[in-house]
Parts: C-alpha cells; sequence; structure tokens
C-alpha cells in the first residue's frame, strides 16, 4: 500500500476507484450502475453530486474487481451519450472521504467517554438526547470503521454512510 493510500476510502488494493463526469439528467445513474452489475461487479460505494458546474454531477464509484474487466467497463462507460468523462483514480494520488452519521446510546456513566472518543476522532456531535447522541464523522473507510468497532459497546442504533468521494491531486 502506497502511503497516500492512507487518506483514500479505498484503503485495498483490490479495490478500484473510479470518478465519471455526467451529464446531470434522468436516468443516468441507471445507465452508469447496470454497466457495472451487467459485468458482475458490486459496487462497494456510489456517492452521486452536482459539480461546480449544476447541469454536470460527478459520481465516485468504488468497486472489487480485476483490471482486464474493469477496463472494459470503463469503455462502455466512454461509449454513454451522457457520459463527459472516466477518471479511474486507482493508483492515483486523490484525497477520499466519507462521511457517517451515527446514532449511540448515551446515558449519564458514558457521556463523557464516549464525547471524549468522538473529539480524539475529531467527530462532530449533531445531536444530543438524554438517552442517545448523533456523531458526524469524515475520513477514510479505515478510521469509519475504528470508530465504529469502538462505539459498538455503547449500543450503536443506527448507521448512516454516504459512500467514498474522491478528487484527483494534481501533480
Amino acid at each position: 500500500m502506497k502511503i497516500e493510500d492512507f487518506h483514500n476510502c479505498s484503503a485495498h488494493l483490490m479495490k478500484k476507484t473510479i470518478a465519471v463526469l455526467v451529464e446531470n439528467q434522468f436516468g443516468v445513474l441507471t445507465h452508469v450502475s447496470g454497466l457495472f452489475s451487467a459485468r458482475g461487479f458490486n459496487i462497494d460505494s456510489l456517492a452521486v453530486g452536482e459539480t461546480e458546474d449544476p447541469t454536470i454531477s460527478r459520481m465516485t464509484i468504488v468497486v472489487d474487481g480485476d483490471e482486464k474487466t474493469l477496463e472494459q467497463v470503463k469503455k462502455q462507460l466512454n461509449r454513454l451519450i451522457d457520459v463527459i468523462k472516466v477518471i479511474d483514480l486507482t493508483g492515483e494520488d486523490f484525497v477520499g472521504r466519507e462521511l457517517v452519521l451515527i446514532k449511540v446510546k448515551i446515558d449519564d456513566e458514558n457521556r463523557s467517554e464516549i464525547l471524549q472518543i468522538a473529539d480524539t476522532f475529531q467527530a462532530r456531535i449533531d445531536d444530543v438526547k438524554r438517552k442517545e447522541t448523533v456523531i458526524e464523522l469524515t475520513g477514510d473507510q479505515n478510521k469509519i470503521r475504528s470508530f465504529i468497532e469502538i462505539m459498538k459497546p455503547f449500543g450503536i442504533l443506527e448507521i448512516v454512510r454516504t459512500g467514498c468521494i474522491a478528487i484527483g491531486r494534481r501533480q
């Protein structure tokens, strides 16, 4: 694993991270995700959002798969009329992050410990009730996975994750 992979969402070398710039139109997500499922790829993470241009969306897709099949998928993606550009970030220097919201049981006995752990992870407390709290954390998959494991003994009530978003670094 390269040093820069520590900062990326796809910390495993088998994972492929692809950014796809597409026309911001109805049905594009279905066409793009359909190409992956048709080739037998399981999409581990898919995040879509508007770019600086509201007519263009950026998809960040994280999948497991071999290089040969992935090359075929990239060629087919480039043939789709709504696809503007396909960027394979795998092996490149990029910044990748994920957002997670975790609802955890909280009481007078564990409140300070939970808040201290959240502070250590540079997480943000978004909501505190008498018996539960919502914690927001941004980071790579390893950081998020570690935080979830530490929170389990307190009683996780709910987890919501965005999936990876990624952007290449300029050389």
